[in-house]
């Protein structure tokens, strides 16, 4: 594993940056048509959606939390953030209970 240097910034403010624009880049390339069984749906109202800068505020604040891929296999072996898992839309049913309830669970 290669490792680099990026100085004045710390090991979360790196990971958020990264982070921040793989998933902005991402949304530009996001096509619902894809998956129109999906599109257009509301969240749960036990679900609340986080901004990339909250989620990267998060970070720096040391949370840890689980990232879940929710694209199709081919779009995360395409591109996806370094260290989320990859629980399809399509197969999520099936990984409901594989989810934990004890940390902060980001799905993209």
């Amino acid at each position: 594993m290669r490792s680099f240097f990026w100085p004045g910034k710390t090991l979360p403010e790196i990971l958020a940056l990264l982070l921040g624009m793989l998933l902005s880049r991402s949304s530009s390339y996001a096509d619902p048509s894809k998956y129109p069984q999906f599109a257009q749906q509301s969240p749960p109202a036990n679900v609340e959606l986080v901004s990339v800068d909250d989620l990267a505020k998060d970070i720096q604040a040391g949370k840890k939390p689980l990232i879940i891929d929710v694209r199709s296999e081919e779009e995360y072996r395409e591109v996806h953030i370094v260290g989320a898992v990859s629980r399809p839309l399509t197969d999520f049913d099936s990984n409901v209970e594989r989810i934990p309830k004890d940390r902060l669970v980001i799905l993209y």
